[in-house]
């Protein structure tokens, strides 16, 4: 005959059957079940004596209206909620467990709304409609505060018992739940702003979640929409149409839907607010790069302290959840660092990576051409020596690993290894094979450079010259290969096969610098210093501020044209020169 046991016996029971039969947002309930059955009986038990306090009798109304939620029947749920009068319930001086409930009561509500707007409507009631969801994204704004202020609260309370070495059991910060209501009423508001058009007020929800003080059971939400609000700031918002976190939203945006009706502005009031972190000197963005790279720093030693990284079978699940939400912010990172140029702090947070990067190649080649870009190129090789050993039959990542040996570390014999790995592939990768040849190549070629002996020279100016004749056999299209193949020719003096091999080049690649110095080069080789002349002229009205071309240019003038003509030319480049770099830069 006890009222109170029989509402706690009702609550507990229904909490029990969620747990074991969790809701999907998915879905809609279905109807009454054997266990519901018992929750009924002990619920109208206790409302039927009316023996409870007010207050314990609105929380067994509560719980009735989300046992008929559960069950299906969404009229019955509303009605309790409208005889309860849930938007008159006070949040000041309540304990933990009763925000949660009106929490619920809100997200409750706005589901059932949901579902009904749904139905099909007559286009005279289309006012109606948008009052109606606005009417579901307050319900759902509701719910999210008041959980987050339960969720502070019961932390807080949890907290206090632990510094005071309180005897009194309870749960532990770790086995907090938000559960379905709770979790809906968090991440439904801002998913119909996006639907519905108004991205503005979407991204002002998600900045009021983030500002909230933090929980531990919000942790990994706290996550998921600080990545989601970064990305939104990197594909969806320009700099003209951003607003700092500090500011009032703009009236209108580009950013929303033109034919959207309604305010950008906050239109309900709550007796109680969630804690939201205050101070001095608190950093505030002000452009959107800024905000979201703020952001994915903040998601990024999220994912780093919560790492799975046990190789254990039984963590397997738990450890690919890890990595990929570890993958997407530094790929974020990528995006938002590469546009500014930030190199140097990419290939430090991809180093950072690494701890999730075991057998994982795309951690590891995205790291690798952070550090090309960066112009740490000895390190890069080592870190692409790693992604060939996980992907073996991808001949891009030895092509990369030679240019970068080829370049300015000069580790020729590196090199050759590398372009030998790429030719040796064979039938695997066919349509890399004339790269690989053409890397071959120009290490042959850059090795008889270094070559001291004119034996060894000769020999490798041979291989180099078969290797280029490879290549273009290969690919006869690629104007690369005939390029290199007139040059080598060109080195070995046979100027007119060299000649034949660089129109073949421009054929293919008119407007190439390099191919048309290459011709100016052998023209004057020639002693058709004229000609020569008309080419570099014509190459540097494509290409006005090549050094290269401009040097040739000074010695062809000055043998057609005379001193005077070249001194010109050289002013000129001074000119630009000058223009172009710095002075007080030592690079």
């Amino acid at each position: 005959t006890d009222d109170m046991a029989e509402l706690l016996l009702g609550e507990s029971k229904l909490e029990q059957f969620l747990k074991e039969n969790a809701l999907k947002q998915s879905s809609s309930p279905r109807g009454p079940r054997p266990k519901l059955t018992e929750v009924r009986k002990h619920l109208t038990a206790a409302l039927d004596r009316g023996n409870l306090k007010p207050e314990f009798l609105q929380e067994a109304n509560l719980i009735m209206a989300k046992l008929n939620y559960v069950e299906g029947d969404y009229k019955e749920a509303l009605n309790t909620y409208a005889r309860v009068g849930v938007d008159d319930l006070q949040l000041a001086a309540v304990p933990p467990y009763r925000l949660r409930m009106i929490a619920e009561a809100y997200s409750t509500k706005g589901k059932i709304a949901l579902c009904s707007i749904k139905l099909p409507i007559s286009s005279s009631a289309s006012n109606l409609h948008v009052d109606r969801e606005q009417e579901i994204v307050t319900c759902y704004e509701k719910a999210g505060d008041i959980a987050l202020l339960y969720l502070q609260e019961i932390e807080r309370v949890i907290n206090a018992n632990i510094q005071n070495r309180s005897p009194k059991p309870g749960p532990t910060a770790h086995e907090q739940e938000l559960g379905f209501f709770l979790e809906t009423g968090l991440q439904r508001a801002h998913v119909l702003y996006f639907k519905n058009g108004n991205l503005t007020r979407g991204v002002g929800r998600f900045r009021e979640l983030l500002r909230a003080v933090e929980t531990r059971t919000t942790q990994n939400l706290r996550m998921t929409i600080a990545r989601q609000l970064a990305e939104i700031l990197l594909r969806g918002m320009c700099e003209q149409s951003y607003w700092n976190p500090l500011e009032d939203p703009p009236h209108q945006s580009p950013l929303d839907d033109p034919l959207r009706k309604g305010s950008n502005t906050k239109n309900y009031a709550l007796s109680r607010r969630p804690r939201v972190y205050t101070g001095e000197n608190i950093f505030c963005p002000q452009e959107n790069t800024e905000e979201a790279l703020l952001l994915l720093l903040i998601s990024e030693s999220m994912a780093n302290r919560d790492a799975v990284l046990s190789r254990i079978p039984e963590h397997k699940n738990d450890r690919i959840i890890s990595l990929q939400s570890a993958s997407v912010v530094y790929d974020l990172l990528t995006i938002a660092l590469g546009r500014r140029g930030q190199y140097e702090m990419l290939s430090e947070c991809l180093e950072r990576a690494m701890k999730f990067a075991f057998e994982e190649f795309h951690l590891w080649y995205q790291f690798a051409l952070s550090l090309m870009a960066a112009g740490k190129s000895a390190r890069a090789v080592k870190v692409l020596k790693e992604c060939i050993r996980l992907k073996p039959d991808d001949a891009t990542i030895p092509l990369l690993a030679a240019k970068l040996c080829m370049g300015s570390l000069h580790w020729l014999e590196e090199a050759e290894r590398f372009a030998k790995t790429v030719v040796d592939l064979g039938d695997k990768t066919s349509e890399f094979k004339a790269k690989g040849y053409l890397a071959l190549g120009l290490t042959y070629s850059l090795q008889a450079t270094d070559a001291s002996l004119r034996g060894m020279q000769e020999v490798l100016q041979r291989k180099a010259l078969l290797a280029f004749q490879r290549a273009h056999s290969l690919s006869p299209t690629d104007h690369l290969a005939a390029f290199y193949l007139a040059l080598q020719l060109a080195i070995s003096r046979q100027i007119p096969e060299a000649l034949g091999y660089v129109r073949q080049a421009l054929q293919l690649q008119g407007d190439d610098a390099n191919s048309l110095h290459l011709l100016a080069l052998l023209l004057s080789a020639q002693k058709h210093y004229h000609d020569a002349l008309n080419i570099i002229d014509m190459a540097l009205s494509e290409y006005p501020e090549n050094f290269i071309l401009l040097f040739t240019k000074v010695k062809l003038e000055s043998l057609c044209r005379g001193p005077d003509e070249a001194l010109l030319t050289c002013k000129h480049m001074l000119q630009i020169w000058k223009s172009c770099y710095n002075l007080t830069n030592p690079r």
